[in-house]
């Protein structure tokens, strides 16, 4: 019912290290966050191919956030049944994972390095307390079920002997067809038709309200201190220069007609998603108030204002 897309904060996060220099104060922070962005898509795409031997007439939706009446909540994964609604938290740890029930935490040893992360299971509780609130809000009362997938098959899990609640909640990605299947057999009321079911899952999607980060006011980085150009897509040389209708890199000799779409993307992720003639000369590092608006004509983007030739959206 909704596709795992590529999320949009590693693409700011991709295009902000990009356009910033090498030695920003704030550099190996955002190429830091980047890595670990990157990790957990990865790692929630790899259940994509277990989730294909789940039954029949299962509803899944992946990166929902949802309002349940005072907070905002954001749930990897989802799978609709009859019966209940399976949470997934995917983690994609590598390394040896020791889940410390006691002290709440999860503490992960790698490369002779001691690690501790928050607790993922008390993360898929309150994910699951919030859901059965937003379920009551909209008149849905079924049970909610939750798990924690390891995504990475090599990782080694650990916890406190006899920690039954662990075993239960943890599970690596193979294992969850599996343990799906169990959770059916266990939960044997159905609670909802069918066509309630497909109710209930447009709802969540029309329900589903997308986090817009402004990255630079997160990231507090100034607008100037963004490189400005057209990025080659071969050598990623910035500028590309603009001569009789192209885009060529200095650097490689590369040449291109539509580079200029690519930086303007740029721009978009990064300032704003709105641009004058004024600002796209500036930003493109061109000079020709005529060529700039050539460019914004082939786009055929909506304008906007006053003057129409002169701002668009």
């Amino acid at each position: 019912m909704k596709q795992r897309l590529y999320p949009e904060m590693i693409k700011k996060l991709e295009m902000l290290q990009l356009r910033i220099p090498t030695d920003h104060q704030k550099y190996h922070v955002i190429s830091g966050d980047l890595a670990k962005r990157r990790a957990g898509y990865f790692g929630e795409r790899s259940i994509d191919y277990y989730l294909e031997f789940l039954p029949d007439k299962h509803f899944i939706l992946h990166d929902v956030r949802l309002f349940d009446g005072a907070h905002y909540f954001q749930l990897d994964t989802v799978i609709l049944s009859r019966k209940f609604i399976l949470i997934l938290e995917v983690k994609n740890y590598a390394g040896t994972l020791f889940f410390d029930s006691n002290f709440n935490q999860l503490i992960r040893i790698q490369d002779e390095k001691k690690e501790a992360f928050p607790d993922p299971i008390l993360q898929v509780e309150r994910q699951s307390y919030q859901l059965k609130k937003w379920l009551r809000l909209a008149h849905y009362d079924m049970p909610v079920e939750s798990l924690v997938i390891i995504s990475t098959p090599r990782t080694i899990l650990g916890t406190t002997p006899q920690n039954e609640k662990i075993y239960r909640k943890v599970i690596q990605s193979a294992k969850l067809p599996f343990v799906m299947m169990k959770l059916e057999q266990t939960n044997k009321k159905n609670y909802i038709s069918e066509e309630q079911l497909l109710q209930l899952s447009k709802f969540i999607l029309d329900s589903h309200s997308p986090l817009e980060i402004d990255i630079l006011t997160h990231y507090q980085i100034q607008k100037s201190d963004i490189i400005k150009g057209v990025i080659c897509s071969q050598c990623q040389a910035i500028p590309m220069e603009r001569r009789k209708g192209k885009w060529i890199c200095e650097t490689c000799s590369f040449v291109s007609k539509d580079a200029h779409i690519s930086a303007l993307k740029d721009y978009s992720l990064l300032i704003d998603t709105t641009i004058t003639n004024k600002k796209m000369r500036d930003f493109l590092k061109i000079s020709s108030t005529s060529v700039a608006n050539k460019l914004l004509f082939s786009l055929k983007l909506r304008s906007s204002g006053t003057n129409k030739g002169e701002s668009t959206s």
